[in-house]
């Protein structure tokens, strides 16, 4: 196996990995907006939950993020449970749209990797300056890996061997 080959090997299972990241996201949302929507039309007492809730996890409901918690939980409606079902589902869509293109190693889905992951960093960015945590700091580095990655790929193909390297069959 050449050079060329085994760097497009390497390059395909990392595209694969990434996609199966996006998947595993999409996924998830999929499976939270499901659970959301079956809670709509059952009557439930969203803030009692909410408080609850806190007191299980032993949070102090008087500090500020216990209560922006507590105010949506108790706006939270079949109105409001119907829209963020949606909005699952169109996240979850684009992430399946996103994995199936990099399994197919194109072009398009690397550039919507590269838009949407980065698009999250100055979010993350915040919360890490705001508190940061192990979870925190690994999702970010995760997603900038990726980010980085995906503008690796984007800059390689604009040179002539990374042209005929995708032509040819390869990445």
């Amino acid at each position: 196996m050449s050079r060329t080959d085994q760097v497009g090997d390497v390059q395909r299972r990392m595209l694969r990995s990434v996609a199966i990241l996006e998947l595993a996201k999409g996924l998830l949302v999929v499976l939270v907006g499901l659970g959301l929507l079956s809670l709509s039309h059952r009557g439930l007492d969203f803030a009692g939950i909410a408080g609850s809730l806190l007191g299980v996890l032993h949070l102090n409901p008087e500090r500020h993020v216990s209560k922006v918690f507590l105010k949506a939980a108790a706006q939270l409606g079949d109105t409001n449970l119907a829209i963020v079902a949606v909005g699952a589902g169109v996240y979850s869509a684009m992430r399946f749209v996103e994995s199936y293109g990099l399994w197919k190693q194109r072009v398009w889905a690397e550039w919507l990797a590269l838009v949407s992951g980065a698009s999250y960093l100055p979010l993350e960015i915040y919360e890490l300056s705001r508190r940061a945590t192990a979870a925190k700091w690994a999702l970010f580095l995760l997603n900038l890996v990726v980010v980085l990655y995906m503008a690796f790929l984007r800059v390689q193909d604009r040179q002539p061997h990374g042209r005929a390297r995708r032509r040819a069959g390869g990445i």
